[in-house]
């Protein structure tokens, strides 16, 4: 299989790459770092770049009970940020060309993507709700299709993969489509008809129809319509159901060189792994082993069974969720 494209990641700063932190501390992941060698990051820190210091006086979202509109403050020194950063994060975002992700800092009220605590006034109040902060929450609204997530949430083994899944086949298809040439999404779709068949069924059957009739139509209208549904095939990680049925569609391929004990062995794995006693990678560790003595080129090519790079796996969970789904 061809090898990785380099995605580009914009990334909150204070994760490892500067201490601005509103008490000026700099965050270390290790995620984030082995990640650094396969990507390209574009750090931001929005709280620094519309002018608060390090260390600078806490913000928060506070949300008014009467028109429910959620605001930036500053308690301290009672300023409202609203605007100021509703600009930046439109500026920023517009000044981005090539972009594939995102991974935001986690309850910040500028950059979470879900987490923030909104609280009913300017003081010590209780928290009503929790949301996207200013800027995370622009990020969502213009660039949801992308892999977008934050430093806590990666720390899921399932939240995890599916984010470098998404990120590193996004990356692929953007490069792809730069050249615009109709050959090149052909063997991208071919390669990617496992993966793909795991995330979405039906969406997949919605690509191969796009895909078949791409001579009848410009090359631009064919990736952009392309690029429209496989977002729609990335949008929510496969079940573990999904992955359990192109596991079987795989084994057809050796079916008919494999001996009985093999056979029983991969169906055991595989129940083992519905079971949730052991993870994908176990089956499909066999499937792999298999394609290695019968050289199946088709498969050889297969993402299904390395979608990002082998060096960015890591068993380590949070506990949250199923853990090898």
């Amino acid at each position: 299989m061809q090898g990785f494209h380099k995605p580009i990641v914009v990334i909150s700063k204070c994760l490892g790459f500067d201490p601005c932190r509103y008490n000026g501390d700099v965050i270390h992941d290790k995620f984030i770092e082995k990640l650094a060698n396969f990507v390209t990051y574009i750090t931001v820190c929005p709280e620094v770049e519309i002018g608060l210091g390090i260390p600078r006086e806490p913000i928060r979202l506070v949300s008014n009970k009467s028109d429910k509109k959620i605001k930036l403050v500053q308690p301290k020194t009672e300023s409202d940020l609203t605007v100021r950063m509703k600009n930046f994060a439109d500026r920023f975002l517009d000044s981005l060309h090539d972009v594939d992700g995102f991974i935001l800092k986690s309850r910040s009220p500028s950059c979470a993507i879900s987490d923030a605590k909104v609280t009913s006034g300017m003081e010590k109040t209780h928290t009503i709700s929790k949301n996207a902060g200013l800027f995370g929450d622009a990020v969502l609204k213009r660039y949801s299709h992308l892999a977008v997530e934050d430093e806590g949430r990666i720390k899921n083994f399932a939240i995890r993969e599916h984010f470098l899944i998404k990120l590193f086949t996004l990356a692929h298809f953007n490069n792809i489509k730069r050249k615009n040439n109709f050959k090149d999404l052909l063997i991208f779709h071919s390669n990617n008809k496992y993966l793909f068949m795991a995330y979405n069924q039906v969406k997949l059957k919605e690509l191969g129809r796009i895909t078949a009739n791409g001579k009848k139509m410009p090359v631009e209208e064919m990736y952009m319509r392309y690029e429209e549904v496989l977002a729609d095939v990335l949008q929510e990680r496969p079940s573990y159901t999904s992955n359990i049925n192109v596991l079987h569609h795989i084994m057809g391929y050796f079916s008919k060189v494999l001996t009985k004990g093999e056979k029983e062995f991969f169906l055991n794995l595989v129940e083992q792994y519905r079971m949730n006693m052991v993870p994908l990678s176990s089956p499909v560790g066999v499937l792999k082993s298999w394609n290695a003595r019968h050289k199946n080129m088709y498969l050889a090519e297969q993402t299904f069974f390395t979608p990002y790079p082998t060096q960015l796996i890591e068993i380590t969970d949070s506990g949250k969720g199923r853990n090898f789904a």
